[in-house]
């Protein structure tokens, strides 16, 4: 199969930890390191507590590969806690009707209910969205409620701060909290009236 230079999916299922190296590696001896390895438990229905999903993840980096789920379990609650852990595939099982019954019917999905975990997962994976510490315009906006130093009485040019004339609060256009013991250890370079927010100028 690696060497039709095609992508490979391995569910992992019983293998061992040796198996699954083994497996990895015929793939990559032949050249072809498109593998996806899924996370199994092979029982089934596949009880919650025997998913193991830190597995998965332990996986990713043992191997060096994409991972995924191959997911036995009742419900949608495992895939998208997987997908949330960084599955990059779910394998679930799937029926048009269980009462058509079979050795499968049980802990397949119908479609309604096949829908209703990509719904969720798509609305997991727009959530988790990508690293980004960056300041948007929305947070800056939001950046008005947080708290900033403001005077909370007339302060003069050379005035000592102090805690009765300077205080944290809400708006966040003035000075951050952060610098209040340093203003408490100087003297005012700018004027100030009752409710004016602290000026950086204090720090320079």
């Amino acid at each position: 199969m690696a060497s039709t230079g095609k992508p490979i999916v391995i569910s992992t299922g019983i293998a061992s930890e040796v198996e699954i190296e083994e497996a990895v590696q015929a793939c990559r001896n032949q050249g072809n390191d498109q593998i996806t390895l899924l996370k199994c438990t092979s029982a089934y229905p596949a009880p919650l507590e025997d998913a193991n999903l830190h597995t998965m993840a332990d996986m990713r980096s043992r191997y060096n590969a994409p991972t995924g789920l191959s997911d036995h379990t009742l419900g949608r609650t495992v895939a998208v806690a997987a997908v949330a852990m960084g599955a990059v595939m779910i394998e679930k099982h799937f029926i048009l009707d269980r009462s058509l019954g079979g050795v499968d019917s049980a802990f397949s999905m119908e479609p309604s209910e096949f829908k209703e975990m990509v719904d969720e997962i798509r609305r997991t994976e727009a959530a988790l969205g990508e690293i980004d510490y960056s300041i948007t315009p929305k947070k800056e906006k939001s950046r008005q409620f947080a708290r900033s130093l403001y005077a909370v009485a007339p302060i003069e040019i050379g005035e000592p701060f102090t805690r009765e004339n300077i205080r944290s609060i809400r708006p966040g256009f003035g000075l951050a909290p952060k610098h209040l013991p340093t203003l408490l250890n100087q003297t005012a370079k700018c004027a100030y009236r009752m409710g004016d927010p602290i000026s950086d100028a204090e720090l320079k």
